[in-house]
């Protein structure tokens, strides 16, 4: 009888420790709540988070947990989903969209949720204590990825499907637009704004009017691959955005993508250890770069001539030793104003004080 009593015990100790998460294969160490403004299976921006917040959380021994399809309109809705993450055990929110800036910053400095951090991409939103915002210098991938968009381009005219008119989208259209003049002085970007994220028929509608207009290469600012297939179903150049997804074919001739894990593996490292401060800084927190990985640019396709190739990478290479700034020397406006003067080299906070298009570029909205 005292031989079964102590194998029962045995038993229920093990089952005991097991539900409490000591086996190697569970995690102690807490929990991650992201939010995403897409589904994690959509090709292009929230499936790049979230892939990488699956890698970065796997790294530190933490558990993900996350909402997809979350309105960045719908305050209550944001709301809602950080605050049931917390309930849930997160001692860290991330909020993968602009839009979610304002509700994660009520949260942050509401008082009531001190001990939790909160990471935001994009917009302004940040403090001392608990709430980080992030980017990245995506203006150096972009950059590159203009000089293939002219290099492969015939008619010298690019288009380019973009979000909305805000700082973040227009420095990609003006380091892309400075990529391709210093391929092609004389290159055009037409631009068409069509004021939303993401939507794939908006993206798809506005890829075919640039088409029309004669645009042989595309490019895009928006979540979904709606601009590559409609490139290469009318038989143009594309590159794609935010994501290593070739969804073009033949048609496809790079992406500038982000490689976010080279951020949130430390930043959540540090988190951990209790060395986590934001900087509290304008415009970011945290800024990534190539030369810090964050910022990546993929393959060339067939299209790109190797001669161009092979000038793009040498730009490249400077970039990944911080010695090229895309906002360097004389840059106008369309509208004749200054931008950048001749033998300066705009900083970070300049930059995304950019408010308009560069010369070469030519906007409208749908």
């Amino acid at each position: 009888m005292k031989k079964v009593l102590v194998v029962m015990l045995a038993v229920i100790m093990a089952f005991a420790f097991t539900a409490c998460g000591g086996d190697e294969e569970s995690s102690d160490a807490g929990k991650v709540g992201a939010i995403y403004i897409g589904n994690i299976n959509d090709g292009g921006f929230t499936q790049g988070m979230h892939e990488a917040l699956e890698k970065s959380s796997e790294e530190n021994g933490l558990e993900l947990l996350y909402k997809e399809n979350v309105s960045d309109s719908d305050a209550q809705a944001i709301r809602d989903a950080a605050t049931n993450f917390i309930d849930e055990g997160c001692t860290i929110i991330v909020g993968c969209s602009y839009g979610f800036g304002e509700t994660l910053d009520e949260l942050a400095n509401s008082g009531d949720y001190d001990d939790i951090t909160f990471l935001h991409f994009s917009g302004l939103f940040q403090n001392e204590t608990n709430m980080e915002n992030f980017f990245g210098s995506m203006d150096e991938a972009r950059y590159l990825s203009g000089m293939a968009a002219a290099a492969t381009s015939e008619s010298g005219v690019l288009g380019y499907v973009a979000a909305y008119p805000l700082p973040e989208v227009q420095i990609g259209i003006n380091s892309f637009t400075l990529g391709a003049q210093a391929v092609d002085p004389d290159v055009e970007v037409r631009v068409i704004y069509i004021n939303t994220w993401g939507d794939a028929e908006l993206e798809r509608t506005a890829a075919e009017q640039l088409i029309s207009a004669g645009c042989d290469v595309l490019t895009y600012h928006a979540d979904s691959t709606a601009t590559q297939l409609a490139a290469a179903d009318a038989g143009v150049y594309t590159t794609g955005w935010n994501y290593r997804n070739n969804a073009a074919g033949d048609y496809y001739i790079t992406a500038p993508y982000w490689d976010m894990s080279a951020y949130f593996t430390p930043t959540f490292e540090a988190i951990l250890d209790g060395s986590f401060k934001p900087t509290g800084n304008q415009p970011f927190s945290s800024y990534g770069s190539m030369e810090s990985g964050m910022i990546c640019i993929d393959d060339f396709g067939p299209a790109v001539p190797e001669d161009a190739v092979e000038q793009i990478n040498a730009v490249k290479e400077q970039m990944e030793n911080g010695e090229f700034s895309v906002f360097s020397g004389e840059i106008m406006y369309a509208d004749g104003t200054v931008l950048c003067e001749e033998g300066q080299t705009l900083t970070v906070e300049e930059i995304w004080n950019i408010n308009k298009e560069i010369e070469g570029v030519i906007s409208t909205s749908n």
